[in-house]
């Protein structure tokens, strides 16, 4: 039964995002990471990840990208029986550029490239707010802690070396945190309409979770659809506000079926000469850059 309301189909849309691609069967998914490839050499096969399909997998993770690296292999012309290798993992909710590496010696290649920070990777997001100023550098630490409420959860937050003295308001440094890792993410608006921006954004370092936390805890931009990191003590759906919802046609009370909103955009690989890689993003953040009237910046 397909409604025939807009909003309505769209909101069916969404809410099967996430579902869609654990229902398939590990062939039916290595066939879309396929069709889905962006370029391939004796070396690396760069793919455009579909939002909802975890890199690794986990406890109720039916279909994951490692599982069917070695059935993708087969199917990708010019390839040795071997599986594919990981080079660097996108998390399940983000979508674009990924590359995989055709042997153990090519992905440890090109992990060493990203651990010594020789790749760059761009990423879109679309994020609630205008952040001030409109382009620079957030460079806090960030740690996992786990949040005591009704539900104990675990969550990546900041961790800053510098506070503000409560008796007389001045800057004070404080003990580092031993298990936090140093955080380095750039960031620069491209365009702000309907109570949101289009975000560009540069993470220096990788630590996990980084660019969410950052826009949310660090700048006060969560992510569009960042329901995790959009509260600090609950777990509850995303509050948006009401020019959003109006131009998204959408109630608060479904506002938990928006999914993330943050894509890697592009990726510059310097293996022997630079390979540059872009990727448009998904379907789903085109359509909501288009009912937000957020216009795409033209390359």
């Amino acid at each position: 039964q397909i409604p025939k309301d807009p909003t309505q189909r769209w909101l069916r849309e969404l809410a099967a995002l996430s579902q869609q691609l654990q229902q398939v069967h590990p062939n039916v998914l290595a066939k879309i990471l396929k069709q889905r490839t962006l370029y391939q050499n004796e070396e690396i096969v760069v793919i455009d990840k579909p939002y909802g399909l975890p890199v690794h997998g986990g406890p109720g993770i039916k279909n994951c990208i490692a599982d069917v690296l070695p059935i993708l292999a087969k199917m990708l012309e010019n390839m040795k029986a071997d599986p594919l290798h990981l080079c660097h993992r996108l998390d399940k909710e983000t979508t674009g550029v990924m590359v995989l590496a055709r042997s153990k010696e090519a992905a440890e290649k090109i992990r060493l490239l990203f651990k010594t920070r020789q790749v760059e990777k761009i990423y879109w997001a679309i994020v609630l707010g205008d952040p001030d100023p409109v382009e620079g550098i957030v460079e806090i630490p960030i740690v996992e802690k786990e949040v005591q409420s009704h539900q104990s959860h675990y969550k990546m937050t900041l961790a800053p070396n510098y506070r503000l003295c409560p008796e007389d308001g001045k800057v004070m440094k404080i003990r580092k945190n031993r298990n936090a890792e140093s955080a380095v993410t750039r960031y620069r608006r491209l365009a702000s309409a309907s109570a949101c921006s289009l975000l560009e954004l540069q993470p220096i370092t990788g630590v996990k979770h980084q660019i969410r936390v950052h826009l949310a805890y660090g700048l006060g931009c969560p992510i569009l659809g960042d329901h995790k990191y959009s509260h600090w003590s609950k777990l509850a759906p995303q509050k948006l506000p009401e020019l959003t919802l109006r131009r998204l046609k959408l109630e608060q009370s479904k506002a938990r079926h928006l999914p993330l909103h943050l894509h890697a955009h592009r990726l510059c690989l310097p293996l022997g000469q630079p390979l540059d890689f872009v990727c448009k993003p998904p379907l789903f953040f085109q359509k909501t850059l288009r009912k937000l009237e957020l216009d795409i910046p033209k390359d």
